[in-house]
């Protein structure tokens, strides 16, 4: 659900979900909407939130025992504070909405009714990124002391992402060196092979598809039993976050340089033949796709998809 504020000049939302009575008991008092609302703006702590209001910390505990009872926030974090494990909670959505009557048809609004494809579900939630991309460092880094070349490409793949948002999204790009381990936890987008991007290393062996490094970094496809050597070739894979089974990853990344300019330009200008799946399982997610020089000037600039 998205809630919609037509101004003079633009249209501004957020994304909700309809509440009932019992969310609407949880914020009935005057301290579990203000906890609601902090929440909404960024994920906190008990204690932290006690010392902001000056509120003593069982009273913050009490309303935040009934918002998450509700479903009007969640733990999304776990972290040790002051030697002691502390839980990060963060509102389910920005708007709360208290439907009195069935919604009419309306008029199309510019903008909003783009609904995100089925395959983008899980990182762009009702208009709004809801995943990290990470990006490999160009500073040396990795066992392979690797500089990666391929983190300009998540430009292209944002403006791509963009078309399918309803709002602004918050800055969400960090480099591989800079992923912490809660990050890991979100919905992740990763860009780049496991030689340049760390991230991508970890889960490598775990993909239907992986980079096989005791074959010089060889595509493998555990579907077909095929291996693709060519630079140029490059893997798109969405899978379950090893990290986290409740969100999900999704991989862009080729075999070098020109591997990954092969993926991503597959990914934007072919989406709807990467989304069917596997040529061998369509159930699979998971694409090898081959660069393609149509003009003869030594650059990649369309592409082969392989399986």
């Amino acid at each position: 659900m998205i809630v919609i504020e037509k101004r003079k000049g633009e249209v501004a939302s957020l994304p909700g979900q309809e509440i009932g009575l019992k969310q609407l008991k949880a914020l009935s008092s005057e301290l579990g909407l203000k906890i609601a609302k902090d929440l909404a703006k960024e994920a906190s702590y008990p204690m932290k939130l006690a010392k902001r209001f000056r509120i003593h910390e069982q009273k913050i505990y009490y309303h935040i025992r009934k918002l998450e009872r509700a479903g009007i926030i969640e733990v999304v974090s776990k972290k040790a504070i002051q030697g002691a494990q502390a839980n990060f909670y963060k509102a389910t959505q920005p708007a709360q909405v208290l439907k009195l009557k069935e919604f009419d048809i309306s008029q199309h609004i510019e903008g909003i009714e783009k609904e995100p494809i089925e395959f983008l579900e899980p990182f762009i939630h009702e208009g709004k990124l809801n995943a990290t991309i990470i990006v490999g460092s160009p500073d040396p880094h990795g066992p392979e002391k690797a500089r990666s070349r391929d983190g300009y490409y998540a430009v292209d793949l944002a403006l791509f992402l963009g078309s399918f948002l309803s709002m602004v999204p918050d800055l969400n790009v960090k480099l591989d060196t800079e992923a912490r381990t809660e990050d890991l936890e979100d919905n992740l987008i990763l860009v780049g092979g496991p030689v340049i991007n760390t991230i991508t290393g970890r889960i490598n062996s775990k993909m239907p598809i992986w980079m096989n490094k005791d074959n010089n970094w060889a595509i493998t496809s555990k579907i077909s039993g095929k291996t693709y050597h060519s630079d140029e070739t490059g893997i798109i894979v969405k899978l379950k976050n090893p990290f986290n089974k409740k969100k999900h990853i999704l991989v862009i990344a080729g075999k070098r340089y020109a591997g990954t300019k092969a993926v991503m330009i597959a990914f934007i200008k072919y989406f709807k033949e990467i989304i069917k799946g596997n040529k061998f399982d369509c159930k699979i997610s998971a694409k090898v796709v081959e660069g393609i020089d149509l003009d003869s000037d030594g650059i990649v600039d369309d592409v082969e998809i392989l399986e």
